[in-house]
Order: C-alpha cells, then structure tokens, then sequence
C-alpha cells in the first residue's frame, strides 16, 4: 500500500500566480524614464536610457498581458493586448495631428506601414520560427480566414478608394465619404468583435489546445493589477517612441532616407509589445494566438484609426490624406493575395513563413529606395 501511494500520479497542486517584483518595477521605470524624457533636455544618456527602459517595458508589458489572458482565457487575452496598445497608437497619432505641421498622410502612412509589418513580418516570422521549431503547425481557418478578409476589405475602404474616387481633389475622402468608410470601419470591427469573442468563439481557439491545468489561474486582485500595470507598461512604450522619433527623424535625414521610413521606424518599436507576444506563442506551438493577436492588431488598427482620425480631421479642419500610391496599392494586392494562400489549408510550414518575411524586406526596400 505505501509503495502505491509513492506511485500515486496526481499532481500537487501550484500555488496560483503571483507578481514578482520585476514585473512592477520595469513598468515604473519605464514611466520614471517617459517622465524624465520629457522634462529633461534629449542627449545621448538621456536617449539610451529611454532606449533599454522601452525594451523593458515590452518584456513587462507581454508578461502582464499573458497573466491577463491566463485568467480570461483565449481569445480574449489576445484581444485586451490589442487593443490597449491600437488605443494608445490612435492617441499617439490624434495628438500628432494636433500638434500642427503637415501631417495629413500621418494616419495613411501609419496604418499601411502597421498592415504591412503584421501581415508579412509578424506573420511571416511567427510561421518561420514555429516551423523551424514544430516543423509543421495548424490553426483554424474559419477564423484566420474571416479576419483576413475583414481586414483586406477596410484596406480597401480606407487606402485604396480614396486614389480611385473624383468628388475630392487627390487621394483623399469628401466629408461624406471619410463618414461612410468611418462607419464601415466600426461596424466590420465590431462584428468581428463579436464573432471572435461570442457568436463563434471557437473558430479562434487552437486546435490541439493543451490547457495547463497544474498551474491555478491568477487571483483577481493579481489580474486586475496585471491589467493596470499593463497599461502602464504600454503607455511607456508609445511615449519613449514617440520621444525617441526625433533621434529617429535625425538618423534618417543625415542618411538622406525618404521621410516614409520615420512612421515606419515608430510603427515597428509601437508594435514590440504585440510582435514579441506573437513570437513567444508561436515557439510554444500556439500559431493560433499568434494569429489571434496579429491580424487583431491590424483590424484594431484599422478599424479604431480612421473613425478617429476622421472625427479629428473634421474637428480640427486639417486635411486628410488617405489614398495610397501605385507601389504601395500593389504591395497591399501582394500581401493579402499569398495572405489567402498561407490561410487556405490551415497548417504552414516554414516555406510561407520566408516568403512573408521577403515581401517584408521588399516592403522595408522600396520605402527606403522608392
């Protein structure tokens, strides 16, 4: 009897989650770091602080996310990182346009550089190191193929139209227009919403889920202040961007680089948080959260921007500039075409995840030498 009870497989039980002391730390730093780039004079001390306290706070800011998600379960926790980081992003941009200067193309640029670094850089190096990793791995294609679509037809709306209509002068919307594709943006987005978190939940959830049972869910007092210093986390990570982008602003005109790669620069370190997230899950074998949280993002992107930038551009009598050009409408009809070829069968390989990642560096190319 003694030697069955040594045999006995169940296993004892973890106490549930807690908070180590790190993960309120780093994000504190990071606001100490926000607050003293902002009241100090910039340098090179200054700048590199901002720096390592930025990618700390990316570090925090997933873990905070990951308990999150840990208590609320999928695709829920995908959808709280989301869209914090596209709330603050469209705060970000609305303050830029406030600020004064030209800054019409702003919204444009930033939301076709985000589509294009989530739709073949982020997916392409989540499929590469996940297939390097697993060899080969599965998601469901309901729901992959529902938010691709969703999002190329708001591409569409947002970045494309406004090139090809006549009752405004240049690529941009009449009042009544930009209301319409504000409109339209909300609505695909929030039935997207709605499918992804009640009427077909599962379409989003993985495959071969492996729920860990042996670790308890963190309390709700942990949760909520996971939730909070999430925030925190990410505000620091979109402030120090945005003070950091005039160091940006320097490399790229001593350079002689188009002003293009500057939105691009601060869309790449705006979107850490998620990229990093989106990494982690792919190497443990969950492609379908990285694709929960990727073409999330860029829905939230979309989908919360241009009703946004709309309301400030109507408020504020700024112009709006939303019409892509000829070689970026045709790296959009690239993208989401071998997009709908990565999606049609469910399971990748690492062969889709180079050829995102080349469209990527073509993407990364041509804005540097259009």
């Amino acid at each position: 009897m003694t030697g069955s009870r040594a045999q006995d497989p169940t296993p004892t039980p973890r106490a549930p989650l807690a908070l180590a002391p790190w993960t309120w730390l780093v994000p504190a730093i990071g606001a100490g770091a926000l607050a003293a780039s902002v009241w100090m004079p910039s340098g090179g001390v200054v700048a590199l602080v901002a720096a390592a306290a930025l990618i700390g706070c990316v570090v925090a800011a997933v873990h905070h996310a990951e308990v999150v998600a840990h208590r609320v379960g999928e695709p829920f926790g995908t959808l709280v990182l989301a869209i914090a980081i596209t709330v603050i992003e469209v705060a970000l941009i609305v303050s830029l346009m406030m600020s004064g200067g030209d800054k019409a193309a702003l919204p444009r640029d930033t939301v076709y550089s985000t589509i294009m670094i989530i739709c073949n850089g982020v997916v392409g190096i989540c499929i590469l190191v996940g297939g390097v990793r697993h060899h080969e791995q599965v998601f469901r294609i309901e729901g992959a193929n529902s938010a691709l679509a969703a999002l190329a037809t708001l591409s569409a709306l947002c970045l494309v139209l406004p090139t090809f209509t006549v009752t405004a002068p240049g690529p941009s919307y009449t009042a009544a227009q930009l209301a319409f594709a504000a409109v339209a943006s909300v609505v695909v987005w929030s039935v997207f919403v709605f499918v992804q978190t009640v009427r077909h939940r599962d379409y989003f959830l993985p495959l071969d889920a492996d729920e860990d049972h042996h670790v308890p869910a963190p309390t709700v007092a942990v949760t909520w202040a996971s939730a909070g210093l999430l925030m925190v986390a990410l505000v620091a990570v979109v402030g120090l961007a945005k003070s950091l982008s005039p160091g940006i602003e320097r490399i790229v005109a001593a350079a002689g680089a188009p002003q293009a790669m500057i939105g691009i620069a601060i869309a790449l370190l705006v979107l850490l948080p998620e990229t990093w997230a989106a990494i982690r899950a792919a190497l443990a074998n969950r492609l379908q959260t990285s694709l929960n949280l990727a073409l999330g993002s860029a829905l939230a992107s979309i989908g919360l921007t241009i009703p946004a930038v709309a309301a400030a551009s109507v408020w504020l009598e700024v112009p709006l500039v939303l019409g892509v050009d000829a070689k970026d409408l045709v790296m959009l009809v690239l993208t989401f075409m071998v997009g709908s070829f990565t999606l049609v069968s469910g399971r990748t390989s690492v062969m889709q995840g180079a050829i995102h990642l080349v469209i990527f560096a073509a993407f990364l190319f041509l804005s540097l030498v259009p």
